[in-house]
């Protein structure tokens, strides 16, 4: 009995399901029955998704250069792999110059998402802000200066709102600024009187909002780039506020300080802060830990909170883990912060400067001084490095890589991988050199997109410079 062609098409499909990217290309050199069936967009979709877990349409580009599945795939894998290898002529590295001052903070306005990357119009602009009062806004890509705003007093803070229309600000004198991202523009001010300011901005059901931790002990809640001011609660009691994060669902807010081993973190219920009751107060509970030295909520989960802290000996670490809740009575609402993990650190008991990031539902990234550590949130330790000479000053990290910044001058990458009987790992790459050390001190800030990093060297003359990093498929 003769087959019909699509029948046999089919089952070569079915079958070249079991290939990798490399016989696939090899068979379908072999005839004209494997050629088409190899070249199935199917397939390649198919690949896409297994690689990476989400791929659209939108990923081809516009329907006017609409691109391949094969060659998307092909082209990511291509920059992926100049990404993890980081040799010379892979990636393009530009010095970024301007700043007369410190750079406090990076953002960046435009770039690649490592959900949705776009692999073929790859242009991205990071925002700096510095104590010499201006921000200015770069192109990563060609070291362009595309904005800066006028002079003010010095800058000590920096984000973003979550659609990267909206730059925030802080300065010495406690005075928030909002700015258009797209020319620097200013639009609008609100002063706290706090020399430090920790800023947090998020969105409600499309409602914006900034939350800002004080030196006073408070939280002040700012509602749209207009800066209209909701509320304010303390919680730190006279000390300020240097730990703010929003959960994923938005529901949540946690809020403490480092400068106190004795005072407990809090968190409080988001509606309570942008939508507040005369004549309530706001729905706050306390973490039952002893201090808070780092804090981020899970990715994955909708208001699950890790919490770096002093166990019953001052001189000891440990990290706990917590699920958020409201209770809710006919006339009462209650949080209920519940323990999920809890396990010691084995930490410099001189360690200050800790660095805590979530990868996904079941891994926690943590720096401090020269070490960078993976742990499961059972307290596995999953991966230790310890590649820099000096303490690490600053992390980034993404679905793809994490990136460490060192006073040593040196950024070290680190990329994940998915390993069939360890799960998920880190593996160490390479390191990107910042220049000389007759000119720089060491990396101060590390901010990174899709396919490019852009970190900030400690001028020895006080004046910060930019390196900018870019890869190119």
């Amino acid at each position: 009995m003769e087959l019909h062609p699509h029948l046999i098409g089919d089952c070569l499909i079915h079958i070249f399901t079991f290939l990798n990217e490399e016989d696939l290309i090899s068979v379908s050199s072999v005839c004209k029955d494997w050629h088409e069936a190899a070249e199935s967009p199917w397939l390649w979709r198919r690949m896409c998704l297994q690689r990476w877990s989400f791929c659209n349409l939108a990923v081809l580009g516009s329907e006017q250069v609409n691109h391949s599945w094969k060659r998307y795939f092909l082209r990511r894998c291509h920059l992926e792999m100049k990404m993890t290898k980081g040799r010379a002529g892979g990636y393009i590295c530009k010095s970024l110059r301007g700043h007369t001052g410190r750079v406090v903070g990076l953002v960046y306005l435009q770039g690649n998402s490592a959900q949705l990357p776009d692999l073929w119009n790859n242009s991205a602009t990071v925002c700096s802000a510095s104590t010499d009062g201006t921000v200015r806004a770069w192109n990563v890509q060609n070291g362009e200066l595309l904005w800066c705003s006028p002079v003010q007093s010095p800058l000590t803070g920096i984000v973003s709102d979550e659609q990267r229309e909206i730059l925030i600000t802080a300065d010495s004198t406690g005075l928030i600024k909002t700015w258009q991202c797209q020319n620097g523009q200013e639009v609008a001010s609100f002063s706290t009187a706090s020399p430090h300011c920790t800023l947090l901005q998020y969105n409600i059901n499309n409602d914006w909002f900034l939350s800002v931790g004080t030196s006073q002990g408070s939280v002040c809640t700012l509602a749209g780039s207009a800066l209209t001011k909701k509320s304010s609660i303390m919680v730190c009691d006279t000390f300020k506020v240097n730990v703010l994060v929003v959960s994923p669902d938005k529901k949540w807010i946690m809020a403490g300080t480092k400068d106190n081993y004795d005072l407990s973190p809090k968190v409080i219920f988001t509606e309570s802060l942008t939508s507040p009751c005369e004549d309530e107060d706001p729905l706050c509970q306390s973490v039952p830990v002893a201090g808070c030295q780092a804090a981020v909520f899970i990715p994955t989960q909708p208001a699950r909170l890790a919490i770096i802290h002093c166990n019953e000996h001052l001189n000891n670490k440990a990290l706990t883990v917590f699920d958020v809740s409201v209770k809710k009575a006919k006339y009462k609402s209650e949080i209920q912060v519940q323990q999920v993990e809890s396990f010691p650190l084995t930490l410099d008991s001189r360690s200050s400067h800790i660095l805590l990031e979530a990868k996904d539902s079941n891994c926690i990234v943590l720096a401090a001084d020269q070490q960078l550590r993976v742990y499961s949130l059972k307290g596995a330790l999953l991966a230790s490095f310890k590649e820099h000479a000096m303490p690490i000053s600053s992390i980034s990290v993404d679905s793809f890589r994490v990136v460490t910044a060192s006073q040593d001058l040196s950024l070290r990458v680190l990329t994940w991988r998915n390993d069939r009987d360890d799960g998920l790992t880190l593996e160490s790459q390479y390191h990107l050199l910042g220049g000389s050390h007759t000119m720089s001190r060491g990396f101060t800030h590390v901010t990174c997109d899709y396919s490019s990093i852009v970190a900030s060297a400690e001028g020895k003359d006080g004046k910060d410079v930019l390196k900018a990093y870019s890869f190119t498929s």
